[in-house]
C-alpha cells in the first residue's frame, strides 16, 4: 500500500498567467490586456535587443524594482519563445488593448460636452457592449467597463494559466512585475486553471496526508516525474497552536498581514506569508494559521496585499473573504469581488464605507481610506474597524492621511480606539510604477514623481494617533521582510524617509505613555478582556 505523504513546508507554488507572476490585474480582463501590451512584451522585447542593459540594472541596488529582466544566465532564447508564443496566443488581448488606448484618445478628441450617443458607433468592435459612454459633472468624458461580461468573453482564458512549483531555502526571488517565470531543472510548471479543486487537494495535504499518486493524476503530471516527488515527505508539520482564551490573540506575520483570533472567530487581514526553512529571521509561516479561517479581509487591490499565492494555498480554509465596494467599472479599478470568485472563493461579501459585517459578537467596520493610489478615482480601499471582546483595532494599511477631518468624522461615529495599525511607507513608488500600462499616454516625469502611492508621514500619522486616542500604535505595511521583494522590491536604511518618521512617531507616542513599535519578522499579542496588554509572547527584529 502507498505510504501517505505530506507537501514539504518550503515548497513554492507562484501562480502565472502567460508565465508572469499571477497579480489581480492579471485576472481582470481589460488591466490583464494593457499588462501584455504595456509591460510584458516591452519588457521582454528590450531584453531581446538589449540583455547585457538588463544584467547591468539588475545589478544595481538602485534600479531595483525597473523593469529589467533578472536572471545570472542570459536567457534571450527563451524569452523571444515566450514572447513570440504571447503574441500569437493572446492576440485577441493585444488587439483589445490597442482598441482601448484609441478609444480613449478618441473620447478626448470628440466629447465636448454633447450628446455621447453618436460617438456609440465609432466603438471599436471589439468594444461594443462591454464599455458605457459617460461625462462627469464638468463634461469630462470617460466611459464605465461591464467588467462581468468581460469575464464571460473571449477575453478572460484559463488556458493561460499554470502554477511554478519549486523548493526554496533562502529569502529571494526575483521580482515580479519584470521577471517572468521559465522553467529550469529545479522547477516544474503544472498547466491548470486557478479554479481547480485539484490545487485545494495539493495544498490539503500541507497539514493532511495523502496519495502522491493521486495528487499526480489530479495535476496531470506523469506518475514517473521524480522532481515532483521531491516536494513531499513523511515528516508531519507541528500541530497549530489554537488561542482559547477570553480576550483577543492577534498575530504579525510581516507586511500588513495580522491574524486576529478570538474564543470563537479567526480573521486573516492581507495573506502573505512566508514559507517555511531556515532563516535568522524569526518568522510565523503558513504552518502558524489555523485549519479554519472566518474571515479574510483585504484592504486594497495591491499586489503586497491581496496575493494570489497565498490566497490559492488557504483557500480550502477560508470561509468568507471581505473586500471593499466598488463596482464602478473603471479600467484602473478592477472589482476585486470578480476577481475573487473567479478564483472560486465561494462567500465574497463587499463593503461599502462604514458598513459592517457582524458575527458570534465580531463587528467588521469598512472605514474610508484616502491616499495611497497616486490620485487615482479607486473606490476598492478601506480601513478596517474590528470590535471584539471589548476592544477595538483599526488596520488602516497604507491609509494616506491627506484631509484630518476625515478621521475626525469618523471618530465621531466609532469613538477611540485601543490599537491603532498604520502603515507609513512614506515616499511611496510613482503613479506609473504599477499603474503605468494602463495610461493612454505617459505622463510627464514631473507629474508621474509628484503623484506616489505613499502611505503617511509623521505628522499625518500622529493626527490620526491623536484623533484617535490610541492606547497601542503598532507601524506595518513597511515591506521590510526580505521574504517580500519578490512583490515590494523594497530596501530601507535608517536614513529612509519612511524609517526615520516612523521613528519620530515611535518615540513621540511612548513619551506620551503610548505603546508603540514597529513591526518587523514576527509578533503575538495577547489582550485580555477587559485589560490591556497581557503579555509580549514572542520578539521582533
Amino acid at each position: 500500500m502507498e505510504k501517505l505523504m505530506y507537501l514539504k513546508a518550503n515548497v513554492v507554488i507562484e501562480p502565472l498567467i502567460d508565465n508572469w507572476y499571477a497579480w489581480s490585474h492579471l485576472i481582470s480582463p481589460a488591466t490583464a490586456a494593457m499588462n501584455i501590451v504595456n509591460r510584458h512584451l516591452e519588457i521582454m522585447k528590450s531584453y531581446m535587443e538589449l540583455p547585457e542593459v538588463h544584467e547591468s540594472a539588475a545589478k544595481d541596488p538602485k534600479m531595483l524594482g525597473g523593469p529589467y529582466i533578472d536572471y545570472k544566465v542570459r536567457k534571450v532564447d527563451e524569452i523571444k519563445k515566450l514572447y513570440d508564443h504571447t503574441v500569437k496566443s493572446r492576440s485577441n488581448m493585444i488587439e483589445m488593448a490597442e482598441d482601448l488606448k484609441r478609444f480613449d484618445q478618441l473620447l478626448l478628441e470628440k466629447a465636448k460636452g454633447y450628446s455621447l450617443e453618436t460617438l456609440y458607433a465609432e466603438v471599436p468592435e471589439r468594444l461594443k457592449g462591454y464599455v458605457e459612454l459617460v461625462y462627469d459633472l464638468n463634461s469630462q468624458p470617460s466611459y464605465r467597463l461591464i467588467e462581468p461580461l468581460l469575464y464571460q468573453s473571449e477575453y478572460y482564458n484559463t488556458e493561460s494559466q499554470s502554477l511554478m512549483l519549486s523548493l526554496i531555502n533562502k529569502d529571494h526571488r526575483h521580482f515580479v512585475m519584470s521577471t517572468p517565470r521559465l522553467q529550469d531543472e529545479k522547477s516544474l510548471e503544472v498547466r491548470m486553471p486557478f479554479e481547480s479543486e485539484a490545487i485545494d487537494r495539493l495544498f490539503q495535504m500541507k497539514n493532511t496526508p495523502g496519495s502522491v499518486s493521486e495528487i499526480k493524476e489530479l495535476l496531470g503530471i506523469d506518475q514517473e516525474n521524480s522532481l515532483f516527488d521531491q516536494f513531499f515527505t513523511s515528516e508531519p508539520p507541528p500541530s497549530y497552536n489554537k488561542y482559547n482564551g477570553d480576550g483577543i490573540r492577534w498575530r504579525y506575520f510581516g507586511h500588513a498581514c495580522i491574524l486576529v483570533e478570538s474564543k470563537d472567530l479567526t480573521l486573516l487581514f492581507d495573506p502573505v506569508l512566508s514559507y517555511t526553512y531556515e532563516s535568522d529571521i524569526s518568522r510565523y509561516t503558513y504552518q502558524d494559521l489555523p485549519d479554519a479561517i472566518d474571515y479574510v479581509i483585504i484592504t486594497h487591490n495591491h499586489q503586497d496585499h491581496i496575493l494570489i499565492e497565498t490566497l490559492l494555498q488557504i483557500r480550502h480554509k477560508v470561509k468568507n473573504v471581505v473586500v471593499p465596494r466598488n463596482g464602478d467599472g473603471a479600467l484602473q479599478d478592477p472589482s476585486l469581488k470578480l476577481v475573487l470568485q473567479k478564483l472560486k472563493f465561494k462567500n465574497v461579501i463587499e463593503l461599502d464605507e462604514m458598513e459592517e459585517v457582524t458575527e458570534k459578537k465580531v463587528k467588521i467596520t469598512s472605514i474610508p481610506f484616502f491616499g495611497e493610489h497616486a490620485d487615482l478615482n479607486i473606490r476598492t480601499k478601506a480601513a478596517w474597524l474590528i470590535e471584539i471582546n471589548d476592544k477595538k483595532l483599526m488596520l488602516a494599511a497604507d491609509s494616506c492621511n491627506l484631509e484630518p477631518k476625515l478621521y475626525e468624522h469618523v471618530q465621531k461615529v466609532i469613538g477611540d480606539l485601543d490599537v491603532l495599525f498604520l502603515g507609513m511607507e512614506c515616499d511611496g513608488a510613482p503613479l506609473s510604477w504599477l499603474y503605468g500600462p494602463l495610461l493612454s499616454q505617459r505622463l510627464p516625469w514631473d507629474m508621474d514623481q509628484s503623484r506616489r502611492l505613499a502611505g503617511s508621514n509623521y505628522e499625518r500619522g500622529m493626527n490620526m494617533v491623536e484623533c484617535f486616542n490610541c492606547d497601542e500604535v503598532y507601524i506595518y505595511a513597511m515591506g521590510q521582510e526580505p521574504w517580500l521583494n519578490h512583490v515590494m522590491a523594497v530596501k530601507y536604511t535608517e536614513d529612509s524617509n519612511p524609517i526615520i518618521a516612523s521613528n519620530k512617531l515611535i518615540s513621540v507616542c511612548k513619551d506620551l505613555c503610548i505603546t508603540a513599535e514597529r513591526l518587523f519578522g514576527e509578533k503575538e499579542i495577547l489582550m485580555g478582556k477587559n485589560n490591556p496588554i497581557e503579555e509580549h509572547a514572542s520578539t521582533t527584529f
